[in-house]
């Protein structure tokens, strides 16, 4: 049988500002990536929403950006290796923080945005973000984009001691090359939740996606991500386990998925 996780970005409100719909989407997905407060979330909200996750047995992950908070860390910034390093530490030891106090255990990491479209052009980038994690906790899993330069991330993360999950986005449009299409572009984000639930299925049953230029893409993944920033997100992870449930694809935790696949 076919399995893959679910994964959304949570916990992005941010003082009197709602973001998302996190206490809809839990019921949808089996892995959340928390905001650390960098480029959205503040520390009443990452305690919410970590809570929020243990309640509903959803896995918890932190989700580090750039400093930008006007930006929502989607914009590039000129930052050195040493300060993405201490950035990295200073988000997840947050959400780990919070996770110690309620009971919770912190599965993954996983970069937010431009940080993280950044790193799968850069070597350099990559491996620094992987130490960082692995200076933390060599249990931790970090996540990264499925494709071509997935195989390249998992030998960086194997000299650091960690595991990586691999990830897809149903709701994004690819390149030939098999990264995402610029948010700037139209078409960019797909928004229809049948086909956005079509796509899930392709990625987790086939290991492929069609490319904006019609070609097909290899696309091995181990995550299935939904924008928790999206208005209709909640329809569409519900469309993608349902679709997922219909096309014989089990949907189980990042964590859960690596280990199936080490047996």
């Amino acid at each position: 049988m076919k399995y893959v996780d679910i994964n959304c970005d949570m916990g992005e409100s941010f003082g009197a500002y709602t973001v998302g719909r996190d206490d809809d989407v839990i019921a949808h997905i089996t892995s959340a990536n928390i905001a650390c407060g960098f480029h959205a979330g503040d520390p009443m909200v990452l305690g919410r929403t970590v809570r929020l996750a243990g309640e509903n047995r959803v896995a918890v992950g932190a989700h580090p950006g750039f400093p930008d908070l006007m930006g929502f860390g989607r914009r590039n910034l000129d930052c050195t290796l040493d300060e993405i390093r201490s950035y990295i530490i200073y988000q997840v030891g947050a959400v780990r923080a919070f996770c110690d106090a309620a009971g919770v255990q912190l599965q993954h990491v996983k970069p937010h945005g431009a940080l993280y479209n950044l790193a799968v052009g850069d070597e350099a980038l990559a491996r620094t973000i992987a130490e960082a994690v692995a200076a933390i906790d060599r249990a931790l899993i970090l996540v990264g984009l499925a494709g071509r330069n997935g195989v390249r991330l998992r030998e960086i993360a194997a000299e650091t001691g960690l595991r990586v999950a691999l990830e897809a986005f149903p709701d994004r449009a690819y390149t030939a090359e098999g990264t995402l299409v610029s948010r700037r572009k139209p078409g960019a984000v797909i928004k229809d939740p049948a086909l956005v639930a079509d796509r899930a299925l392709m990625m987790a049953a086939e290991g492929r996606i069609i490319a904006e230029d019609g070609s097909v893409l290899d696309l091995a993944a181990d995550t299935l991500c939904v924008h928790g920033d999206t208005p209709a997100a909640v329809d569409l992870a519900a469309h993608i386990r349902r679709k997922l449930a219909g096309g014989g694809v089990e949907v189980v935790s990042m964590a859960e998925v690596l280990r199936r696949q080490a047996v």
